[in-house]
């Protein structure tokens, strides 16, 4: 099997040093235009692959960010993924993606992971560690509601407390009194259940608050069933703050033979991938991922090349997509589709 060429193959080939077949890959000036013509063709002949590694350890920028997520299982992180490509993309630059909890068994932080990478800089869209972030020394921006954020990184978020609103506002608006809201850890889920409690308190209804364990369908699956088994009556309507959570209360009412929406309207949020499938047309609060993650990525450029003053995106307005999990309490002209 054939050794992949090196940077000396290609300076032996091109009649040159080393450390000028490394300022042609760097495109610097410092190259007469002769050299930089030897170098490249020895690289086409080679097919060589500078090592981005290689390079951040010579000191040169890896042209690599690094991206930390909640959970893999949220298909929200896909189209915000999308946006971050297309943003970061045109100026050559490659995502590497980390959750929080992936290694956590191995006591590996991805903040840490991305530093030994030597990544140019981080896009944090999931929660770090304190300490992680204070050892971090490239240039980062926060995607979405973050309980910590480096000082002076840019914020590109949603508005999650409006969001929560808009969601109880439409069960409320369909005649849902007795809502509950399952929630979890994070920041994100935090400020949407400020959004639901607010709302409700603005129209003199009683919350109900059902905290799981985690962010997933899982954990919401069991918390939802504990919820309908204590009830009497169960309520009509659960806002749940983010898509996975509420297909597991979904779920939880389909196995104890609850039919959605005729007898419980679900609302999600994040308006993932998911939300959209047919079988489960869910309702749900989009903050345009897709936009937040080229917003992401732009503001993250701009660090990047030099600006001085780079423009963070601010909040973006959520908006509510409505499909067939809700519908008015006892309506028997819907179907239990869900």
């Amino acid at each position: 099997m054939r050794r992949p060429p090196t940077i000396y193959d290609v300076a032996e080939r091109a009649g040159v040093s080393k450390s000028l077949v490394s300022l042609v890959l760097r495109d610097s000036p410092r190259v007469s235009d002769e050299k930089r013509a030897a170098v490249l063709a020895a690289v086409a002949e080679l097919d060589y692959t500078p090592s981005r590694l290689a390079a951040g350890l010579a000191g040169s920028r890896t042209r690599g960010i690094g991206v930390v997520i909640d959970e893999f299982e949220n298909l929200w992180f896909a189209p915000v993924l999308a946006g971050l490509r297309a943003a970061l993309g045109a100026g050559g630059y490659s995502l590497s993606v980390a959750d929080a909890s992936l290694n956590a068994h191995l006591g590996l932080d991805p903040l840490e992971v991305f530093r030994s990478l030597r990544v140019d800089g981080v896009v944090l869209a999931g929660d770090v560690s304190a300490d992680a972030l204070e050892r971090l020394t490239v240039p980062a921006v926060v995607l979405g509601t973050r309980a910590l954020r480096p000082p002076g990184a840019p914020v590109v978020a949603s508005d999650e407390l409006g969001g929560g609103r808009i969601a109880t506002a439409h069960l409320a608006e369909l005649g849902h009194r007795d809502i509950v809201c399952v929630t979890g850890p994070g920041a994100s889920a935090a400020a949407r259940e400020t959004g639901y409690l607010a709302e409700m308190r603005d129209r003199g209804l009683a919350p109900r608050v059902l905290r799981a364990a985690q962010t997933s369908e899982a954990a919401a699956r069991t918390a939802a069933g504990e919820l309908f088994e204590a009830a009497d009556p169960a309520p009509s309507a659960v806002f749940a703050v983010n898509d996975p959570m509420a297909v597991g209360v979904i779920g939880s009412a389909r196995d104890r033979g609850i039919e959605v929406p005729r007898a419980l309207s679900v609302v999600g949020y994040d308006d993932s991938p998911l939300a959209a499938y047919e079988l489960i047309a869910l309702t749900s609060v989009s903050g345009d991922p897709r936009e937040l993650g080229e917003a992401a990525g732009r503001a993250l450029a701009e660090l990047l090349e030099g600006a001085d003053d780079p423009a963070p995106a601010g909040l973006l307005a959520p908006n509510l997509v409505v499909r067939r999990s809700t519908a008015p309490p006892g309506d028997s002209s819907v179907a239990g589709e869900c």
